[in-house]
């Protein structure tokens, strides 16, 4: 393309005879050479102008051939089992929004990026979306890589408004994202970590009164270390809290000193936001520790949480969650159940992304009544939005903040469920449901928005 406008620039300042885009001189009609080169140059115009509009609706018919979703999170490291297992649950959810007509009779496309959990790999992967001018992008691992893609979006939707980005967030839980650093272009569709703190500890029985808190040393972990001490002080104040430990994030291999610890502190719960294998090697050095404690987490029940824990595990591992498996049937929802079921039967792990699908049904909802891709137009219609999700319970999109409102369960691993977790024999019994109305909290967002 740079080759033929130089030539044509060559071809137009050229003197005398008419010129091709190769300078190639043309044969001449005496006393027509005006007309000639007129008629001439006329017509290669047209066939310039319109080479250029064909590559640019080329271009832009390929973009909208699908609507482009940009993924970005850990799918090599320590972490990939997560990332890995929250693609696959991705993809089967779009398919499933797909078969339902997607978005302006278009369908949704799923474009992963590994970011490796480090920032900087996330906000390539950022940039590389919009390049391709993709309107979304998701990520769900990390509240230090949310508060940097935040940031990258704020930025670069500022200087191009012609080419901007949503984020969806689809599980970086720390207060802050939807507080001090709340964004117009930022949506959080999964609780946040006081939300889940306060659940976690309204779960914890009467005859608890010795904790232990372990967390991983980065902006989520603290904002679980802050939260559910905030919340053991207003709920909980006759609990001791005999132990409060940060750790390096995917760093430690053998828990077993830790565990030491937290016997010798007479603990009888250990509270944890832990995911991954800081989840999975702590809670399994407990269990082969043979550590008299019950485990209160937010992730246990994500992939290869449930194979760690083992049938040790059996009563005394608890999980804050969007969803089990075993709650579809509990509630007698059959679509529910069948949908889950129609996940066990490819892979070898549990459906636990409810909150997928409520992301694709609001994203899907939105698209449509803006009628239209542009993230500004999707993004205030998809404010104070209100969707059923597919276990029947109520949603919304709070406007002032962009943080979901909705349910919220605490399952127990026990056997006796309907549906076991990995092939464990064990499986998440509801404990507790909590709905939106109760589990609602104030926040301190005060939000720019475009053009404000």
């Amino acid at each position: 393309m740079t080759r033929h406008l130089a030539e044509y620039s060559q071809w137009r300042r050229a003197p005398g005879p008419c010129y091709d885009f190769a300078s190639a001189p043309q044969k001449q009609k005496s006393g027509h050479i005006g007309e000639d080169c007129t008629m001439l140059r006329g017509k290669w115009l047209t066939a310039f102008f319109g080479l250029m509009l064909a590559i640019a609706g080329g271009g832009q018919a390929l973009a909208q051939g699908t609507i482009k979703v940009a993924y970005t999170d850990p799918l090599s490291g320590p972490f990939a089992q997560i990332g890995d297992a929250n693609l696959k649950q991705m993809q089967y959810i779009i398919d499933y929004i797909n078969s339902k007509g997607g978005a302006l009779g278009k369908k949704f496309e799923l474009v992963p990026f590994d970011n490796k959990s480090q920032p900087s790999d996330a906000l390539i992967a950022l940039k590389s979306a919009t390049d391709q001018n993709m309107p979304f992008i998701m990520q769900c691992s990390g509240s230090n890589i949310a508060a940097a893609l935040i940031d990258g979006v704020n930025k670069h939707n500022d200087r191009n408004p012609d080419n901007r980005i949503i984020y969806l967030n689809c599980g970086a839980v720390a207060p802050e994202l939807t507080n001090e650093q709340c964004s117009f272009w930022h949506f959080r569709f999964d609780l946040h970590a006081g939300m889940k703190a306060e659940v976690m500890v309204r779960a914890l029985p009467k005859e608890t009164t010795k904790v232990y808190l372990i967390n991983q040393d980065y902006l989520f972990g603290q904002s679980v270390q802050r939260e559910v001490k905030n919340y053991l002080g207003k709920l909980r104040p006759d609990i001791q809290v005999v132990g409060d430990e940060l750790i390096p994030l995917g760093k430690i291999k053998d828990f077993s000193p830790y565990i030491t610890k937290i016997k010798a502190s007479g603990a009888q719960a250990l509270l944890t936001g832990n995911w991954g294998p800081d989840m999975n090697l702590l809670i399994k050095a407990g269990i082969d520790a043979g550590a008299d404690l019950r485990y209160y987490t937010f992730y246990a029940h994500l992939a290869g949480g449930p194979t760690a824990i083992g049938a040790g595990g059996d009563n005394r591992v608890l999980a804050v969650m969007s969803y089990g498996e075993n709650v579809a049937p509990e509630i007698g929802n059959k679509e529910a159940e069948a949908f889950t079921n129609g996940f066990r039967e490819k892979h070898k792990f549990d459906f636990s992304a409810a909150g997928f699908r409520t992301i694709f049904e609001y994203l899907q909802a939105a698209v449509n009544k803006a009628g239209s891709v542009e993230p500004a137009k999707v993004a205030t219609a998809m404010e104070d939005l209100t969707v059923k999700d597919f276990l029947g319970f109520d949603t919304k999109m709070r406007k002032e903040d962009h943080q979901i409102i909705s349910e919220y369960f605490v399952g127990t691993f026990k056997k006796g469920v309907k549906y076991d977790a990995e092939g464990t024999g064990l499986g998440w019994a509801t404990s507790a449901t909590i709905l939106a109305k109760d589990i609602d909290q104030p926040n301190t967002c005060k939000m720019k928005r475009p053009g404000a």
